[in-house]
């Protein structure tokens, strides 16, 4: 069995100081865990996130980056400025960036391959939203996600890559797909990953799932065969309920 990879989301939440009180608390929570640790914090915390978890098994993400190292791009950051900080990994692709800021699967991967080429782990949001899946179209929205969102990746490159699988409809919504449907969903992908890469890598591939996934429901979904974390939206701001996700699997 593989060790899960619960990462923390914390949108655009959280001032410095109050990254210092969540932090802090947090460290001591999932001290224990054999699974691995990751916040996902806004770019004004992050200085502050790594340099609080230095010597600890936490890890920290940022939410975004732009596919250019440089250049005339207000307001965006570049990898390297994130591997400066220490950072280790970065959400992209999330159905908030895709809905509200016009992201799309061919800027999904120049962020992917930016990221990668500047050393950082990719987090990879994919999923459809309420109309696709009820329309029928969810396995088709997903395998045009993967195909156009992850062309010309190499399965080397993919070893460093984790997927979040996020049904839209779930995201901050309270609604949780049921375990069975997530696990179905995610198998589903794994599915394609293996069409394009060979079973090996497919199933090696960490894939999340995300939406709405908490400390009262986490146990369930980390019990299933396809799902190898999540990406914690609300409950990653708050270390009891976060803790609770990333020590629901021993």
């Amino acid at each position: 069995m593989k060790n899960k990879i619960i990462a923390g989301n914390w949108k655009m939440n959280k001032t410095i100081a109050e990254t210092k009180t969540l932090i802090g608390s947090l460290i001591p929570l999932v001290a224990d865990t054999n699974n691995t640790v990751i916040i996902c914090v806004p770019f004004t915390d992050l200085a502050t996130a790594v340099e609080l978890t230095k010597g600890t098994n936490i890890h920290v993400g940022a939410q975004n980056c732009h596919w250019k190292e440089s250049g005339a791009f207000t307001g965006e950051i570049a990898p390297s400025m994130l591997v400066e900080l220490g950072v280790e990994y970065v959400v992209i692709g999330h159905s908030e960036r895709r809905t509200y800021f016009g992201e799309t699967d061919a800027t999904v991967l120049a962020r992917t391959n930016a990221a990668l080429s500047a050393g950082l782990k990719p987090i990879v949001c994919i999923g459809e939203t309420l109309a696709e899946r009820e329309s029928g179209n969810m396995e088709k929205v997903l395998r045009r996600q993967i195909v156009e969102g992850f062309k010309g990746i190499t399965a080397e490159q993919l070893a460093n890559v984790i997927v979040a699988y996020e049904p839209v409809w779930a995201i901050g919504t309270g609604v949780t797909a049921t375990d069975e449907q997530a696990n179905d969903s995610i198998a589903f992908c794994r599915s394609v990953f293996a069409e394009i890469y060979g079973e090996e890598v497919a199933n090696a591939l960490y894939i999340q799932y995300g939406g709405s996934m908490n400390d009262k429901n986490a146990a369930g979904l980390l019990a299933m065969e396809h799902i190898d974390g999540g990406l914690i939206g609300g409950a990653s701001l708050v270390a009891e309920k976060f803790s609770g996700v990333v020590n629901a699997h021993k």
